[in-house]
């Protein structure tokens, strides 16, 4: 089996497409949805009004992120360690990276969301602390960025013992800092709460692991053509899992705000309501992910599993993009009023 790269690795050029799809989305998003400014009323400022959503979306990159590069040993197994383990003395300090920007975005995004709860008021340690004994989503994000801690620690175990420390923790730790994610914005129908909330947990690992997988694949294997022959195709098992989650889970949630919507009736709030028009961003998204991952799926894998060149790359980064756009559309979808 060979490894030999070549061309330049893309590191660079995946990251950048993720964040620069996730800071377009919320663009996107504010556009069709803008942040709701009353006359009169105390206002917690643009930079708040603004920062929030950006702050947000690095909080789901990053974290992400750390999912994505915590899958990768598993993609690549354990049993070819000369060719695997140049590739994971540079995935686990990226981890490592990661792990603290979510850190500090999430510890962040407490203290942003405390001050649009109290405008006004200045923006202090003193109001973020009442925030989190206060209010569900605030410990739901500082338990997250406990998680990500942790993460920290055991990833900066795993740089200095590598594969010692199991993937399966690492894997087991991001995840689990996900999982309060929804506390902090979606789900906003109480009827159905229990159903949306348990829909959206899904939703969130689904597209985590997707993105994140896709995105470390892409960064650090691809031009490594022995490796992504026998990574991509485990990958592929995962995405399609994934693709399923994401969109049953989805559709069911926007469907169930829109649908339940008391003010403006369905299929009417889909298109006269900033929530309408994110959920159709989002499905249009969704939509040119799954075509793109068809494609890599059936025209591009068959090639790569007999180690022959393909435009893997140029494709794959297209679709992170895609992603990113979609985590931007997300964060001012779990925003935005129904109505």
């Amino acid at each position: 089996m060979s490894d030999v790269r070549t061309a330049a690795p893309t590191h660079y050029r995946v990251l950048a497409g993720l964040v620069f799809g996730a800071l377009a989305g919320v663009a996107l998003g504010l556009v069709l949805a803008p942040p709701l400014v009353v006359a009169g009323v105390v206002d917690a400022g643009a930079a708040v009004r603004y920062g929030l959503p950006v702050t947000r979306v690095l909080l789901d990159i990053s974290a992400t992120i750390v999912v994505g590069l915590s899958i990768l040993p598993k993609l690549l197994g354990f049993d070819r360690p000369t060719h695997t383990e140049p590739v994971m003395r540079i995935a686990r300090p990226a981890a490592v990276i990661a792990a603290a920007v979510w850190v500090v975005t999430a510890l962040t995004a407490i203290v942003l969301q405390a001050a649009e709860l109290r405008p006004g008021s200045d923006v202090s340690v003193g109001n973020a602390i009442d925030y989190i004994a206060n209010i569900g989503a605030g410990r739901g994000l500082l338990f997250s960025a406990a998680c990500a801690f942790v993460y920290l620690i055991i990833g900066v175990m795993a740089v200095r013992s590598g594969e010692s420390v199991p993937a399966e923790l690492r894997i087991l730790v991001s995840m689990f800092g996900l999982l309060p994610i929804p506390v902090t914005g979606h789900a906003s129908n109480w009827k159905y709460h229990d159903y949306s909330m348990v829909s959206m947990e899904l939703h969130v690992l689904g597209a985590a692991a997707w993105t994140g997988g896709l995105g470390a694949l892409m960064a650090l294997v691809a031009y490594r053509k022995g490796l992504l022959a026998i990574a991509l195709p485990r990958f592929s098992k995962i995405a399609t899992v994934s693709l399923v989650v994401v969109a049953v889970t989805g559709l069911f949630n926007g469907l169930l705000e829109l649908v339940l919507n008391p003010v403006v009736p369905f299929p009417q709030s889909l298109f006269t309501t900033g929530y309408g028009l994110l959920f159709l961003g989002k499905t249009v998204c969704a939509g040119l992910i799954a075509v793109l991952g068809a494609h890599i799926r059936w025209r591009l894998l068959p090639k790569i599993s007999q180690h022959k060149v393909t435009a893997i790359v140029q494709w794959a980064i297209l679709e992170v993009t895609i992603m990113g756009v979609a985590f931007g559309l997300a964060v001012v979808l779990s925003r935005a009023p129904v109505s």
